[in-house]
């Protein structure tokens, strides 16, 4: 579903979103765990069906977002095609796989632990807020970002110099027993809840995490009002991702409601 979400906006067919996806989770994959060369050729297939989309919405713009990139202009400046390139395995990479996680990992994290389901389903539409934030906090499906220290500093002790990478690891953050009580336990009603799932606040805030929310409450509304004696019958396969975390596969068993 997020495949086809962001594939409508940017004005490309849907079962190519889909495709896309699949490419995304290459990109994401741990290099050792792919055949050599795996992610330069997702890449490059990546690249080379933008250069279609930019060809095409060039000559023939349309009401979309891959054609407004190509076509506005900020400061007198457009962009790039490069810089299109990139907007665009932007667009599909964080579109598509980070929320695909959050709901598979989060519907993971509910059936491992039944009272929270219950507790859910019993009220569905007062909870669903509180319990999509909280599943965003539990289970962080963005791993880590690296950023670069703008100026000398102290953390926590540590000394980070002007220059230095810093690595945030969100899932950290977000179990933090400073900033969440009983922060390992899964509460779908906690509030307040000032998670980091998103980043943080200012430039690097996720662009889509607006977006983001309206699919999870869609994709929990459905499976929660139409799967019924929803379990799982095997153990879930997880990427094999140091970016990504979520399960690749998660076999489950249900009655349709």
């Amino acid at each position: 579903m997020p495949s086809y979400v962001i594939a409508e906006p940017i004005g490309i067919p849907l079962d190519d979103g889909r495709k896309l996806y699949e490419l995304t989770e290459t990109l994401h994959a741990a290099t050792e765990t792919l055949p050599a060369g795996a992610q330069a050729a997702a890449a490059i297939e990546m690249f080379t069906y933008s250069a279609g989309v930019l060809a095409k919405k060039r000559a023939r713009p349309a009401r979309d977002l891959a054609s407004r990139l190509i076509h506005t202009e900020i400061e007198g400046r457009r962009l790039t095609d490069m810089e299109f390139h990139l907007f665009f395995m932007l667009l599909i990479d964080a579109g598509s796989d980070t929320t695909r996680n959050l709901i598979a990992g989060g519907m993971l994290a509910l059936l491992e632990r039944p009272a929270e389901l219950s507790r859910l389903r019993a009220d569905l539409a007062g909870l669903l807020p509180t319990a999509r934030e909280e599943l965003l906090r539990f289970t962080s499906p963005v791993v880590y970002m690296r950023r670069t220290a703008l100026a000398d500093t102290v953390l926590a002790g540590e000394r980070i110099a002007k220059g230095d990478k810093v690595v945030m690891y969100y899932g950290s953050a977000n179990r933090d027993p400073a900033a969440f009580t009983d922060a390992d336990h899964l509460d779908v009603g906690r509030t307040p809840n000032h998670h980091v799932a998103f980043g943080g606040t200012g430039a690097h805030f996720c662009l889509g995490a607006q977006i983001a929310r309206v699919e999870i409450d869609a994709m929990l509304r459905e499976i929660l009002t139409r799967l019924d004696d929803l379990e799982l019958t095997c153990a879930p396969e997880w990427q094999a991702s140091n970016f990504i975390s979520g399960p690749r596969t998660m076999p489950v068993r249900f009655r349709a409601a």
